[in-house]
């Protein structure tokens, strides 16, 4: 479903930066927002986002708020200060009311939990207003439901390596190998 009618019209394609260290993310969203009409640059860290709008400033930007090294807060207001007119969105899988706040007042346009799907996205990059009422979901996820998905997003940067992620959450291997064994948590 293309949704080009809502991107300003111009010659030249709207060039977007996507920001976030999950890679088959990026993947996935890149390839959305290129048929939706977009130049699409992706990086993985906050660094390598400021490295690349500095060679080619981008017109919008899509930042994850948590990711190693600096956060998509610490990102923000340097692209905007390359481009006060640029557009960015803040997306993370863990929201709260705080964190919305904090990001509209550095400066986003938007702010978007995850999972957001491209049109979500797209829409939160060209609205005026950010939809104070959607910054946080009606039925967040529980904090078990939060610490299955860390445990595996840390699991993931450990190519599955349990040792290294039980190291790495402050966990002895068993009880994480227990944590494991359990069914994913629902919302």
């Amino acid at each position: 479903m293309s949704d080009e009618s809502n991107l300003p019209e111009g010659e030249e394609q709207p060039h977007l930066l996507l920001v976030d260290d999950d890679a088959t993310f990026t993947r996935v969203m890149a390839r959305a927002m290129t048929s939706r009409g977009l130049r699409v640059s992706v990086a993985h860290s906050a660094e390598e986002g400021f490295s690349v709008a500095e060679q080619d400033v981008p017109d919008y930007a899509v930042l994850d708020l948590k990711m190693e090294g600096d956060s998509g807060l610490v990102l923000l207001p340097k692209l905007l200060a390359l481009d006060p007119e640029m557009r960015v969105v803040i997306l993370t899988g863990y929201s709260s009311i705080a964190t919305a706040v904090e990001a509209i007042k550095r400066g986003a346009a938007n702010y978007l939990c995850k999972p957001a799907d491209a049109d979500d996205v797209l829409t939160a990059l060209v609205s005026e207003h950010a939809d104070l009422d959607s910054l946080v979901p009606e039925n967040p996820m529980s904090v078990d439901r939060l610490q299955w998905e860390h445990i595996q997003r840390v699991l993931a940067e450990h190519d599955g390596n349990i040792s290294a992620t039980a190291r790495a959450l402050g966990m002895h291997r068993r009880t994480l190998q227990r944590k494991l064994q359990k069914r994913p948590v629902r919302r």
